[in-house]
């Protein structure tokens, strides 16, 4: 299994990575966190809550760690997470004739307590916390996007992976590393996410005083 470690920022890498694609900016990804959470808390029971609870654990799966949709309703909350280090394994798509690899991606600690916490609240859901249906899932998501005001264009669980591509190239995290934290198995899957060369080129010139 591949081991995921950042080192140090990688040279050359523009604030402004991601200026091309689509993403949530930090005023747009605040209030969706903060969408899931009130409707998360207002369950009015028991039942209400435990349902409720897996689609906003799955999504602040999806926020910080920029998988798939697919990927995450497949994590088995009872072997796929490592509650003490704080990292989920998460499946690395590959073609059909290579073996399953899987990738650990660190987690927030608090990502990783929440998940405890629905677990010692509601154990009989151990092994299968994540096992979403995407098409519900894929309505709840647009419900809270829409109470968070966000975009139509915007409002898909897959601008999470691109949000936090962006997010962590934008924090210095070497591009290899937000590679293997994506799963792209080719390194031109991440590049889309910085800025064009050409851009790139003018700001680095006008930077040293050559323009």
């Amino acid at each position: 299994m591949a081991k995921i470690i950042i080192t140090e920022q990688e040279p050359g890498i523009d604030p402004e990575a991601g200026a091309g694609v689509r993403h949530l900016d930090d005023v747009q990804l605040d209030r969706l966190m903060e969408a899931f959470a009130i409707w998360h808390d207002a369950a009015a029971s028991s039942y209400i809550r435990r349902v409720r609870g897996r689609y906003r654990l799955a999504f602040l799966l999806l926020r910080y760690t920029g998988a798939r949709l697919g990927e995450i309703l497949r994590v088995d909350d009872a072997s796929d997470i490592d509650y003490e280090g704080c990292e989920v394994r998460i499946a690395v798509r590959m073609p059909a004739a290579m073996r399953q690899v899987l990738r650990a991606v660190p987690l927030p600690p608090d990502v990783v307590a929440a998940v405890l916490d629905y677990l010692n609240e509601f154990p009989a859901m151990q092994g299968r916390v994540f096992a979403l249906d995407q098409g519900n899932f894929r309505r709840e998501f647009y419900r809270r996007a829409e109470e968070a005001r966000i975009p139509r264009p915007l409002s898909h669980p897959h601008i999470l992976r691109h949000t936090r591509a962006i997010e962590m190239l934008r924090a210095g995290v070497p591009l290899t590393v937000v590679q293997d934290i994506l799963g792209h198995v080719l390194s031109s899957s991440t590049t889309v996410y910085l800025q064009r060369p050409e851009v790139m080129i003018r700001r680095i010139l006008k930077d040293r005083g050559l323009l």
